[in-house]
């Protein structure tokens, strides 16, 4: 992707046009509508993706930011299946488990960068089974502490 700025294509720019600025998108899912939804992620170490649709008649929809304070908060309305997730944000930087043995859930974490500022990642928490958003919220990103860093 280089360095394009993918939020500056608008609504009604061809699919064809699309690609050939970004490259192909690394995620695509189907949307409830049919439509489909092209995600180019920078995850797991980047803190970027950006998604659109594509509508019938191949254009898309505008490219917008989703690993976004403003975007993360959708989540807090209705029920997210995991599913739904992954067609919103794109692939997580990372899949882990948390609890105690008795009460495992599964997280989600997605590198970002929380206010535009701070390095952070968004933890969505998919209960036991994985299936269902149950929580969600943003903490320090580890990979920036100091005690990470390899040249201190």
């Amino acid at each position: 992707m280089g360095c394009a700025n993918p939020v500056t294509l608008t609504a009604g720019t061809p699919l064809a046009q699309a690609e050939a600025r970004l490259g192909r998108p690394n995620y695509t899912c189907q949307l409830n509508d049919g439509r489909e939804r092209l995600i180019w992620s920078r995850q797991p170490f980047g803190q970027f993706a950006w998604g659109t649709n594509v509508n019938a008649d191949g254009t898309i929809s505008g490219v917008e930011a989703l690993l976004t304070d403003n975007n993360f908060s959708k989540l807090a309305q209705g029920d997210w299946t995991a599913e739904q997730v992954l067609c919103e944000f794109g692939p997580p930087a990372e899949k882990g488990r948390v609890g105690l043995p008795s009460n495992l859930q599964i997280v989600w974490s997605y590198r970002y960068q929380q206010a535009g500022v701070w390095n952070s990642m968004m933890h969505v928490y998919l209960g036991k089974d994985g299936k269902k958003v149950t929580r969600f919220h943003p903490g320090p990103d580890p990979m920036y502490e100091k005690d990470n860093w390899p040249f201190f």
